[in-house]
């Protein structure tokens, strides 16, 4: 999943990682981690111009006049100088750094890719760690000299905000991989990055779905953001994907589906479909569940309106060849199309 999900990894740079064999989630994340590291110190670490006051013998950029006064009051033949040095200690570098503290602190990592992150923070010595609930991601930009960054922050983010809980003493420690929010943003997006590398007659995206009003009024109607939308000419499939511990709910010890989850499939359904108008087409939609250990697994197929709403699971605890014919059976059931090894 994480290597669909983060397309760069599947570049040749990774492919000893791609063909290791690993028991657990943090092994693998500290490999990726540290192959990216590794590649990107023989680039170079990003530097930016830190703002930086010290006092000097002589003078450099601008003098700071209050501090050069204390100093003078003080009998110190020093200045007091505020000027922009070049370096790699920025908000990039120390994100990852402390990300590999956090993963080096974690026992379940192996030595052996413990002892890889360690040579790599060599060259980290000047860069300063962080308080991990402080970073604000939303804030973090790119731009042309950190392009290559971006595949290593959001590893880094996955980590920091996926695994780390805080204990009553104040320490971190590693909890197990992933809430279920954020591991169902993994889930759709591997699911869209899937289709999208393997289905180039499919036009993949997750887009938005306009509401059909007869006025032309939507001020204040809420977004429909579609998890994955396949389109081949006039032919829809609408995915929404799923990954949640219970795939039914439970009263009074009957199982049903999640009501919110078929009202919402059910509207981008029909929106989608009236926006085609007079021209001929199909539009179908589907909820697409995480297989979980329970004994009930939602396989139903519901015809509603004229459009078809599925409700399937995705058996995630399978080698990848069998996840991958699974999904293929979804593109083949919906579209005329071959798949792109």
């Amino acid at each position: 999943m994480l290597s669909y999900a983060f397309q760069t990894l599947n570049q040749e740079n990774y492919e000893e990682v791609a063909v290791e064999s690993f028991d657990e989630m943090y092994d693998l994340l500290a490999a990726i981690l540290a192959k990216g590291i590794g590649i990107q110190l023989k680039q170079g670490l990003y530097r930016e111009y830190i703002n930086r006051q010290e006092e000097l013998p002589a003078m450099r950029g601008k003098i700071n006049m209050p501090g050069t006064i204390k100093n003078r009051l003080t009998h110190k033949r020093v200045l007091t100088c505020d000027f922009d040095e070049l370096s790699e200690n920025n908000l990039f570098n120390r994100i990852i750094k402390t990300t590999v503290t956090l993963l080096l602190r974690n026992a379940k990592v192996k030595s052996e890719y413990k002892d890889d992150l360690r040579k790599k923070m060599l060259f980290f010595s000047n860069v300063d760690t962080l308080e991990p609930t402080s970073i604000r991601w939303s804030f973090i930009r790119f731009q042309r000299n950190n392009q290559t960054y971006r595949m290593l922050i959001s590893i880094c983010q996955l980590i920091i905000e996926g695994m780390l809980i805080t204990t009553d003493a104040g320490d971190y420690r590693l909890a197990s991989f992933a809430d279920e929010q954020r591991m169902c943003r993994l889930y759709e997006k591997f699911i869209l990055e899937y289709y999208s590398r393997h289905y180039p007659e499919l036009k993949v995206s997750a887009s938005q779905i306009p509401w059909s009003v007869d006025d032309g009024i939507r001020k204040m109607l809420p977004v429909m953001q579609s998890d994955i939308h396949l389109q081949k000419d006039n032919t829809v499939l609408i995915i929404d994907a799923k990954h949640y511990s219970h795939t039914t709910q439970t009263r009074y010890d009957k199982h049903t589906l999640h009501s919110n989850n078929m009202y919402q499939i059910f509207t981008y359904v029909k929106n989608r479909d009236y926006d085609f108008g007079d021209e001929e087409h199909k539009v179908s939609g589907m909820l697409l569940y995480a297989k979980t250990e329970e004994e009930i697994q939602p396989d139903n197929m519901y015809q509603m309106h004229g459009n078809q709403i599925a409700v399937k699971t995705l058996d995630l605890n399978l080698p990848f060849k069998d996840i991958a014919t699974q999904l293929d059976g979804i593109a083949r059931a919906y579209f005329d199309c071959k798949k792109d090894d």
